[in-house]
């Protein structure tokens, strides 16, 4: 197999591995920029206030059945709803939140806070209640739950900046794997990094914005406020999650079974001076190409060759 034949070998590899990094850019690029409707439709975690915002003095009017209403909370809520601090909607994505109002089903006035390093969205700071005696008026189970949430969201992020180091790195170095297998070996070993972190990365923002959703379906569902997810930034970073795993095996055959060497090769002996070479017999049988045609032998011409069996006429 030869320099083309590896190319071929590395390809299927080197492809995943760029789609890996598609896949985790888009996925770091949501709610990056406000302008961008691709952008803000890619969110770990959105909060729909609406409902509430409009309505905030007869919520407990409209209360599920069972449901035991908690005054404190309200009155805390109505605060924020009456002060002007709370929004219609909010979407958390990985640098930053967005903000919109809700106007006839349209979400219009979209403001995107600045990007920031181990950002986690904290719903007492943005609804101006943190630090005051209204947070007291929150469950025990919400405070702790957003506590635990800000302490995981920083492994998070270096979960998610390493993975986005070694996809690149991966990409690089996996130039060199086209010209031997010791390339496919070290990016094998950049892979499986890799793959690691994108998969500890998934886990982890899916596990996490999973428990905030349950949280505040938990304790804020009852008063109109609505959390969900984007279900296309989960397929998006999922899909990039099995495009790294694949990468990885191929990366692993390419180290195996394709060497880059060509299977035939042509020898060429040069012939030494003065070296014995043997010369084909003309009376022996035809031996290769160095054999050559046999003369027909015509009649001689000469009359006066001597015979000595030949009688003699007179």
């Amino acid at each position: 197999m030869g320099k083309a034949g590896r190319f071929a070998c590395i390809f299927t590899p080197m492809a995943m591995t760029i789609a890996s990094l598609i896949c985790l850019v888009i996925v770091l690029s949501g709610q990056a920029y406000n302008k961008s409707e691709v952008s803000r439709g890619l969110y770990f975690f959105k909060a729909d206030t609406s409902a509430f915002k409009n309505n905030p003095e007869n919520v407990l009017d409209h209360l599920p059945e069972g449901v035991t209403p908690n005054n404190d909370l309200v009155k805390a809520m109505q605060g924020a709803a009456s002060s002007g601090n709370m929004r219609d909607i909010y979407q958390v994505g990985f640098w930053n939140y967005c903000e919109a109002d809700l106007k006839d089903g349209k979400e219009e006035n979209w403001h995107c806070t600045d990007r920031e390093n181990y950002f986690w969205f904290n719903p007492f700071a943005v609804w101006k209640l943190e630090n005051t005696s209204i947070q007291a008026a929150f469950p025990d189970d919400f405070k702790n739950g957003i506590e635990a949430y800000e302490k995981v969201s920083k492994w998070m992020f270096i979960s998610y900046m390493l993975a986005l180091v070694l996809t690149i790195a991966e990409v690089l170095v996996g130039i060199s794997a086209i010209f031997s297998r010791w390339g496919s070996l070290i990016t094998t070993i950049i892979s499986t990094a890799q793959t690691l972190f994108i998969i500890a990365a998934a886990s982890t923002s899916t596990a996490l914005y999973g428990s905030l959703i349950s949280i505040f379906r938990t304790v804020l569902d009852p008063y109109n406020i609505e959390a969900s997810w984007s279900a296309r930034m989960l397929s998006i970073l999922w899909i990039g999650v099995a495009f790294s795993i694949g990468s990885g095996f191929f990366w692993l055959i390419s180290v195996c079974c394709c060497s880059g060497k060509s299977g035939h090769k042509k020898v060429i002996v040069e012939k030494t001076p003065y070296t014995y070479e043997r010369v084909a017999s003309p009376y022996m049988g035809a031996s290769g190409n160095n054999a050559h045609p046999m003369q027909p032998m015509g009649h001689s011409t000469a009359g006066s060759a001597y015979e000595p069996y030949r009688g003699q006429h007179v």
